[in-house]
């Protein structure tokens, strides 16, 4: 699936470019507001080697379009003009640079698409206003309905409009042809009708000629894959799961059924991102909060990323930004902050790009317990056993008989001897191959 990031009309061509495989992505979602309060772009293209560090090789970038001022709470998810970036943000050439810069330090750049609403204000409103939902009585536009939403800043778009599919799709190639992005994330994703992902993601692989893009959706459905024509969905239940174990004592054992639930009506390159947050859940807490200190959030990173892959890192995590942080309006963050917490992030990335046996594609075996989980990762070439204690206080597990033997610890290089039982202190994790 690697190819080449050159079209007829925005050449942003590297040598070193490749689009990964979707069992192999690492994503960093960007999230401009915690980079500066104006021209962040330009901040983001400022951070880059800092970001590609890590191991990345896919960039997420959230919402980046005009902000409705009609109804507004500021979020950028409320857009204006879908062809168009915001002065808060930069411009369309600083975008076009950025794109450029991330492709040549190796990373592939997906776009924030937010198909399901528009702001208030959007030219759309006044001039087709059949393209939006109406209530009952047929005269006034309404907002998304869903379960706890609050999204009255926002209209809904009613995909009964063959006119309304055929401009969003249009919008969405300009991205693809224009600037030469490499795919989207779509936004709630699972309340636009799966015949329109079908036919508009056929014509974004037929806009993107020769090039590959990936496409993530920000829902759970299956047919995201069977029918629409997604690489990547959301594992929300895992994420439930992770929080369940933290939160509520639930056994550990819980998280191998739910990552096989996700993945069971799911066919062969069909892949679930995993994330311990993002930027709703940061909104609320942040992982050293969420998952009781800076030890716990590393202990739950290791579970979410090497089970099944689709490793995501949400910008301010890296350094273990301790509270919340809302995308409604520029958050600091400060990027020196826990410079030990960067290196265990890039480590453990390090680990997932080396080894392809603990990423998507390699075998799971599980090997359930009540506050450890233990498991193996395998492929043709390597096995790996990774162990994480979950739990605020030491625990030890039985270590599987085929691997009371000579290992290689992945984490500090050393040789060392598995015996019967493994001991791990209060959430420390140990990842070692034979």
């Amino acid at each position: 699936m690697a190819m080449s990031a050159c079209n007829p009309k925005t050449d942003t061509s590297s040598s070193q470019y490749k689009l990964a495989d979707p069992s192999d992505i690492v994503m960093y979602q960007i999230n401009p507001r915690v980079f500066a309060p104006s021209n962040s772009l330009n901040a983001v293209v400022a951070r880059i080697d800092s970001i590609q560090a890590l191991g990345v090789n896919t960039l997420w970038i959230m919402p980046i379009f005009p902000i409705g001022t009609t109804k507004t709470k500021n979020s950028p998810y409320s857009i204006s003009d879908y062809q168009d970036v915001a002065p808060e943000f930069g411009t369309l050439d600083d975008y076009k640079n950025l794109v450029k810069v991330a492709h040549s330090k190796g990373m592939a750049v997906i776009q924030d698409w937010v198909p399901n609403h528009t702001s208030w204000d959007h030219p759309w409103i006044k001039e087709h206003p059949d393209w939006y939902t109406h209530d009952a009585e047929a005269d006034t536009i309404i907002c998304p309905q869903g379960p706890g939403w609050d999204w009255t800043d926002v209209a809904d778009l009613n995909y009964d409009s063959p006119d309304l599919r055929k401009a969003m799709t249009n919008a969405m190639k300009f991205w693809i042809t224009e600037v030469g992005l490499d795919g989207f994330r779509c936004d709630v994703a699972d309340f636009v009708p799966v015949d329109f992902w079908k036919d508009a993601i056929a014509e974004l692989r037929k806009a993107a000629g020769k090039r590959s893009i990936v496409m993530l959706s920000e829902g759970k459905r299956p047919d995201n894959f069977t029918v629409g024509g997604f690489d990547m969905n959301y594992g929300w239940d895992y994420k439930d799961s992770l929080l369940h174990v933290f939160r509520r004592g639930y056994p550990v054992s819980n998280l191998f059924e739910a990552d096989k639930a996700e993945y069971a009506p799911l066919g062969p390159g069909n892949y679930k991102m995993r994330f311990t947050t993002n930027h709703d859940h940061s909104v609320e807490a942040t992982p050293p909060a969420e998952f009781t200190n800076d030890r716990g959030a590393m202990a739950v990173y290791v579970a979410s990323i090497y089970p099944h892959g689709g490793a995501l890192i949400y910008s301010s995590q890296e350094v273990g930004h301790p509270t919340p942080i809302s995308f409604f309006h520029y958050v600091p963050v400060d990027w020196n902050a826990k410079p030990e917490i960067y290196r265990e992030y890039q480590h453990l990335i390090a680990l997932y790009n080396e080894y392809p046996a603990l990423r998507g594609k390699g075998k799971l075996t599980p090997y359930p317990d009540n506050d450890i989980m233990l498991f193996e990762k395998s492929d043709d070439v390597n096995r790996i056993l990774v162990a994480t204690n979950l739990r605020n206080e030491t625990k030890s597990i039985a270590v599987p008989t085929e691997w009371q033997c000579k290992v290689t610890n992945l984490i500090s290089g050393e040789e060392m001897t598995l015996g019967e039982m493994l001991e791990l202190k209060p959430f420390e994790y140990l990842i070692c191959k034979k």
